[in-house]
């Protein structure tokens, strides 16, 4: 059921407003407000899916209502309702971030299209924030060792600021979702969130990824191509596994942290970047360094914030949240009935030796659910989950 509020001063088109809103469906659920203050109150205390108000008001005025309303409840979308002289003001709320408007006296087609076109884009919104809340979960950081809450805490000082991070730790252990945190807390997460593995792009091509081409720059390069820091503009990029990457593509990362400028290969353009770095790697940089293979001066530039992701073995009392994350998510994915693990089961997989870390934990969660038993056994462990 649509609940709409209508906030209205006279009384007469107050009754108009109902009447025909209640007529044409009947599960619109109207409720009133004879001023902006009454109204803007019951906005601030109830779940409203479209709000009629209007402009002129004693007390407070619709455009006031507007304002604040786009402050504390921003979803909301707002139809403002404008008498014959208020027209101006009307397409000024508009800018504002008022749906639509509608004259007095009320048009009985023009006022529904519009009520039923707000209630639309209302769901869409709603619709649109469950997916991103599912999209986020894939990313969710799961367990409360002293370890991971560390890093949850630096995220949360982290992400609001412009800082660079660079994010460390073995193969597997997660590094990504720490990455995607950072993005999806930050003043950022509207924009684009760009992943770029350094280790899976051939050392020749990986200045073209990153930098863009221009037509004739190489052989196959067949047109002009932008490339994955302009993608990333006014969003993040994340380099992953930057210790990998070469030392003349090096360089120019550099120069895009020091100046946010970028230039295409085999173009003479600079192209001005607004992007937010965050670099992450399995390697220890310090030994690169000194062994000529990483550049000093841009381990400082990435370095600002140094977050060290735990490999699994050091935080073992995550573990059976894993393995429920895993599992609630594998039966979700796979169509199939949730599998328990057993409390020996759980404490002989707390005792392996994870050298891959989360990553291997999540294989032998699957392989458990597919080959073991309606409950996951010490046994079922024992057969399938040995190394």
């Amino acid at each position: 059921m649509s609940k709409i509020l209508i906030i209205e001063d006279e009384a007469a088109i107050r009754r108009v407003l109902v009447k025909i809103l209640s007529e044409e469906n009947d599960t619109y659920q109207v409720e009133e407000a004879e001023d902006g203050v009454t109204g803007l109150e019951k906005i601030k205390n109830n779940d409203y899916d479209l709000v009629l108000c209007d402009i002129k008001m004693p007390k407070m005025d619709g455009v006031e209502v507007l304002e604040a309303v786009k402050k504390i409840k921003p979803e909301i979308p707002m139809v403002m309702i404008s008498g014959h002289g208020d027209m101006e003001t009307a397409i000024q709320t508009m800018r504002l971030g008022a749906f639509d408007y509608i004259s007095k006296p009320p048009d009985l087609n023009r006022l529904l299209n519009t009520v039923r076109n707000a209630l639309d884009k209302k769901q869409l919104v709603v619709e649109n924030k469950i997916l991103k809340k599912k999209v986020s979960k894939n990313y969710e950081m799961v367990g409360e060792s002293e370890a991971i809450n560390h890093i949850k805490v630096m995220i949360d000082k982290v992400a609001p600021t412009e800082a660079r991070v660079l994010i460390t730790g073995p193969n597997g252990t997660g590094k990504e979702l720490v990455a995607h945190q950072l993005h999806e807390k930050s003043e950022r997460a509207n924009f684009p969130l760009i992943e770029v593995n350094c280790a899976a792009i051939p050392s020749e091509l990986i200045e073209s990824e990153l930098f863009g081409h221009v037509k004739g720059a190489f052989t196959s390069a067949v047109k002009d191509r932008a490339g994955k820091f302009e993608a990333a503009d006014k969003g993040t990029i994340f380099l992953d596994e930057i210790g990998d990457m070469s030392l003349s593509a090096q360089a120019k990362v550099l120069r895009a942290l020091q100046e946010s400028m970028i230039t295409r290969v085999g173009a003479e353009k600079d192209i001005k970047v607004d992007v937010r770095v965050v670099a992450a790697t399995n390697k220890d940089l310090k030994t690169e360094i000194a062994e000529g293979r990483f550049r000093e001066d841009l381990y400082h530039r990435l370095a600002v914030i140094l977050i060290k992701v735990p490999a699994l073995n050091d935080r073992r009392d995550d573990i059976p949240a894993l393995i429920k994350h895993f599992s609630e998510k594998i039966a979700s994915e796979q169509g199939n009935a949730l599998k328990v693990f057993s409390a020996q089961a759980i404490k002989l997989l707390q005792e392996y030796d994870w050298t891959g870390n989360i990553r291997e934990l999540r294989n032998v969660v699957e392989r458990l659910i597919i080959l073991g038993g309606n409950e996951i056994s010490e046994t079922d462990v024992k057969m399938f989950a040995s190394k």
